[in-house]
């Protein structure tokens, strides 16, 4: 109990249906008494409404209703994406093997005969709480290896994959609300050099250093970081022109500059080249693909690397 008298139950929420007011109180109240929050309906329509409202793990639905049957509502839920997994125990009279797989198969995991005893009725909950309780572990598991999968290891940062699905979500949101969008493409110079002369552990370091540098220098939570190529970074600038991106840019340039790399007995100084390409969307100008863009900025790149140094070439798209 807390401070005010209250049960506190980790036990998720139940949605109950059935038409018979006596049997949904009676229901509502030994589901109470186990420390379970209730919503309920008094038929198949009106639970289908509630639960788009909202996220009820465990749902009790008596099997024969006006509006909508039991079984039709089982259908209904199974047929909604919403991404999370929804327990159905059938209430029903009916207890006929026919009956009862009619009602697994329309999607149903449990059955319980009316009146449910409250010993019974605890257990089935408690198997639909283990049940829950490993979907949860299975979808934060999938989650988990979606993240890695999105993951440069070797910088901690967004990889190609990630890149080349969210670019074109950035330019889709910019032709939205009608803003600007740039990249910058960052290009560490003599990486191969570097690698050749002191191994590949130091390319890693670098690698890492500085992409340390270009998360710490954009805005957090608004712009990010990718990794594009061996030796290369792209940074996505969201609601951000080519001039502003220039000016980015150029503060990148002086960072990296500044960076120092102990590479054992040594300290690394970098460089950088930089190929700048923003757009501003318009619905007058639609057609802006990402490959478009990637092949602006990679061209603005390769420009600023043939002229060598710490280079910044940008380009206006449109």
């Amino acid at each position: 109990m807390n401070d005010t008298g209250q049960i506190v139950s980790n036990n998720p929420p139940v949605l109950i249906v059935d038409d018979n007011r006596l049997q949904r109180s009676v229901l509502e109240a030994n589901l109470k008494a186990a420390g379970y929050q209730v919503v309920a309906a008094e038929n198949g329509k009106e639970a289908l409404e509630i639960f788009r409202k909202g996220h009820f793990p465990i749902l009790m639905t008596d099997w024969i209703m006006p509006e909508m049957s039991g079984l039709d509502l089982c259908r209904a839920i199974r047929s909604e994406e919403s991404g999370r997994y929804t327990y159905i125990i059938i209430l029903t009279s009916l207890d006929s093997k026919n009956d009862i797989i009619a009602g697994l198969e329309a999607g149903a995991d449990e059955y319980l005969v009316k009146p449910a005893h409250q010993a019974e009725l605890t257990a089935r909950l408690k198997t639909a709480r283990r049940i829950l309780d490993l979907e949860n572990a299975r979808n934060r598991y999938i989650e988990e290896i979606k993240s890695l999968s999105l993951i440069d290891p070797p910088t901690g940062i967004f990889n190609r994959c990630y890149m080349d699905e969210h670019i074109s979500q950035e330019i889709k949101r910019a032709y939205r609300y009608e803003r600007s969008l740039s990249l910058i493409l960052v290009g560490v110079n003599r990486f191969s050099e570097t690698v050749a002369e002191y191994g590949h552990f130091s390319g890693d370091v670098l690698l890492k250093r500085t992409a340390e540098c270009l998360t710490d220098s954009v805005r957090k939570d608004v712009d990010w970081i990718a990794r594009y190529g061996e030796d290369a970074f792209m940074v996505v600038l969201p609601e951000t022109d080519t001039a502003g991106a220039l000016i980015v840019a150029k503060r990148l340039r002086l960072r990296i500059a500044a960076m120092v790399v102990k590479m054992y007995d040594k300290e690394l100084r970098i460089t950088a080249c930089f190929g700048v390409a923003g757009f501003t969307a318009s619905q007058q100008k639609q057609g802006f693909t990402t490959e478009i863009f990637l092949d602006k900025v990679d061209h603005c790149l390769c420009q600023a690397k043939e002229d060598g140094g710490d280079t910044i070439k940008g380009v206006q798209i449109g």
